[in-house]
Order: C-alpha cells, then structure tokens, then sequence
C-alpha cells in the first residue's frame, strides 16, 4: 500500500523503469510544489453574480450596459423546444441586442460541436457570448469566447494558458445546480477520435457575469437534479480533502457540502421548491470556487473514463465512484470527513474521527439510494477495466494533489465494484 508522500507508480515504461525511485518521489514533489504555486499567481476571476428569481431576465440588462448589439446565444436543442430560452430571448430584445442562438451543444460536446459555434459567431459576427445550459453548454460556449477572439480553432486552445488575449465578453446562466462551470477557469471537451476529454485552462474562461435563477431550474427533472446535484458534492469534498485547500477554499467547500447535503433530496423529490433550488445553485457555484483553486481528484479521474468511453453523464459518473474513493481515502483524511460530518449536522464533535468520517461517507450512500443512483454501471464491461483503471491513472497520476495514491490494481479494484450485477 502506497502512502499519501509516494505517487502512483502503475504506470511504467522502458525509460521510467530504469529512474530510481527517489528520484521519481522527487520530481514529484517538484511538478506538484510548482504547479501549486503557478496556481498561487494565476489571477483570481471570479463573475459577477446575479442570484435569485428572475436574476436570468436580469442579465441581458447586465449584457446591455457592455454596449453589445448582437451576441451568439450557446444552448442545446431541448431547452430550445422547452421554450425555457425564449424569456432570455425577449429580454435581450427588448434591450436593443440581437441573440444569435446556436443550439448544437450536446452532452460531452467535442471540438467539432466548438468549432460549429465558433464558426456561427463569426458569420454573424457577433460580439459576446451568452451560454444558458448545463455545463456542455458553458463549457462550449466558454471555448468559443475565447477562441472567438484568439483567432484560434477549438483544438488550438487545448491546454493550459495557451491563449494570448481575453475571452470575448462572457456571460452564463446555468440551468443546472451541478458543474460550477459558471466560476471555474477551465471547460472539458472530448475527443472522439483519442477517446478521451482534453481540457482547456486559462482565468480568462471565466464569465464576466452569472445569473444564477432557481426559477429556470425548476423544471429540471429529478434524474438531473440528482446527478448534478451529486456532481457540486464531489466538487465540494474534493477541494476540502486536496492537498491544495486553503483557508479559501476551504470556507467555500465547507459551504458548499453543507448547502447541497441540506437541500439536494428536497429537490430530487420536490422540483418546484424555489428555496431549494436557489440553495442548490448557490451550493454549485461555491463548489467551483473550491475546486478551480483546489482542484479535483479520484472522482474525476476516473468518471472522465466512464464519460469518455461510455458516454456516462458526468454528474452520475461521479455520484457512482465518490463514495468508494472517500472509502478509499478514509485513513488519510478521516479528520477532514470528520469535520463535514459535523457541520453537515452527521455527528457530534465528541464521536471519534473515524465514526465521523465514516457516517459522512455513509450519508453520500444514502444520498444516492435516495435519488435512485444505482450503485453499479450498466454499460461497465469487465474486459474494459484494464484499458479504464491505466486511463484513470494517466490522469490522476501527478497532475491531481489527492491525498492518499492509488496504484493500477487499487483503481482496477474499485471498477470492479461497480460492475454490473
């Protein structure tokens, strides 16, 4: 068993074989102690927040005063025919801007779904970006921002801090309580022909402003609520048990799970609960602040894979692997667990830290039955684990400041878990 100082050492080649392995601890500890403080330089962009019923309405008067005339809306084709973009729609028109709506955006959008926007934005030269949708939609339209004005393709842009200027103006109205995508400095776009997701890094991703309106989620169906709520809890404890949390982050993480454990089932079951769905998106968004500065781990690495390969809704991916990867992680961070089962009101401050953790743990369980997660994946296949668990550690190897490494047959293991029955 490998301690939380060492990294995973699953993934070998001819060249690594022949590194002693101090040396490979070493450039470790160095990737990571740089990477943390490039991150303590990069500019801290957060949106300007608009909350609360109507805040969506509100927002293309917040669009207005930039002086834009004509902006590319980035949505899907089912919030189109649910009729939930036409208030925007009529909003923005009645403050003089022409929307521009472009709604190709579907789950995991790829780079070509990008450049379809993209090259939607510039026939019709628009001047900003609106995205209203999930996190495929924000993501999407955060990528075609910047590459709008970066005179870049989508593909161009992946990695980090590749582009030279800003985003063209960015606005966002998430329709789900879940990805964060509104606040955070990266976006997720998968690629068909690798089989994989590749991300694009970089502050200037950031929205200028967020209208975050419990009313246009109310009809958001239990099964999205669910996973996206699930998706904002993941966010949250990632953040609060990373070796990158802060003082900041901590306090938005911490929030956050005690936002989302509080009202995500009171959704699940009662969608039209404007209280709750207002609390949900607040929960989502203070997520992201946690987990852009913190970053993510385990959970993600692995339900990228599922998404990747599976094309498993994101949000579900996670609610599937977080409670075996907090199971995983427990000895490491039992203080940490402790003390969200405590402020999530799980326990009281005099039970150990063990039995503390271990009935936050069970609570994200119960969470999932609650909601109808299953706790296995329909689509898993057992000849893919091999191919899932060297993909999971590619990504999770030294670029995700987890708090306690997993080794190949260790992830292995954990899929195997969620095989179907």
């Amino acid at each position: 068993m490998q301690n939380s100082s060492q990294p995973p050492t699953s993934i070998q080649t001819p060249l690594a074989s022949k590194i002693p392995f101090f040396v490979k601890v070493l450039f470790y500890k160095c990737v990571m102690l740089l990477t943390r403080l490039v991150m303590h330089f990069v500019p801290d962009a957060k949106p300007l927040v608009l909350s609360g019923k109507g805040s969506s309405v509100q927002l293309s008067e917040a669009i207005a005063h930039f002086g834009m005339r004509k902006i590319l809306l980035v949505t899907d084709k089912m919030l189109v025919k649910l009729g939930v973009i036409e208030p925007i729609l009529t909003s923005l028109k009645s403050q003089g801007i022409e929307p521009v709506v472009f709604d190709g955006v579907e789950p995991d959008p790829t780079f070509d779904v990008v450049d379809a926007g993209l090259s939607v934005l510039r026939r019709h030269q628009c001047e900003g970006v609106l995205a209203v949708g999930g996190g495929s939609s924000i993501d999407a339209a955060k990528v075609i921002a910047l590459a709008g004005n970066n005179d870049k393709t989508a593909r161009q842009l992946e990695g980090k801090f590749v582009a030279k200027k800003p985003a063209m103006p960015l606005f966002a109205i998430p329709t789900t309580a879940g990805t964060g995508s509104e606040v955070t400095v990266a976006a997720v776009i998968s690629d068909p022909t690798a089989g994989d997701k590749k991300l694009v890094l970089d502050p200037k991703l950031v929205p200028l402003v967020a209208a975050l309106d419990p009313e246009i989620m109310l009809g958001l169906p239990p099964a999205i609520t669910a996973a996206t709520g699930m998706d904002a809890l993941t966010h949250a404890v990632e953040a609060y048990i990373s070796s990158f949390a802060s003082k900041e982050t901590d306090a938005y993480a911490v929030t956050a799970t005690r936002m989302v454990i509080a009202n995500l089932e009171t959704a699940y079951h009662d969608g039209s609960n404007v209280a709750a769905r207002e609390a949900m998106a607040m929960g989502a968004f203070y997520a992201g602040l946690a987990f852009t500065k913190a970053f993510v781990g385990y959970v993600h690495a692995i339900a990228h894979q599922f998404g990747a390969k599976y094309h498993t809704p994101h949000g579900f991916a996670n609610a599937l692997v977080l409670p075996h990867i907090l199971q995983f992680s427990k000895d490491h961070v039992a203080d940490r667990l402790a003390t969200l089962a405590v402020e999530c009101g799980l326990g009281e401050r005099t039970e150990s830290q063990s039995v503390l953790a271990q009935k936050f743990i069970d609570k994200v369980w119960a969470m999932n039955k609650a909601m109808g997660i299953p706790a296995t994946l329909d689509a898993l296949q057992a000849a893919d684990i091999p191919d899932l668990a060297q993909a999971a550690m590619r990504e999770g190897n030294y670029k995700y400041p987890v708090p306690k490494y997993m080794d190949l047959q260790q992830c292995q293991g954990i899929l195997k878990k969620l095989l179907p029955v």
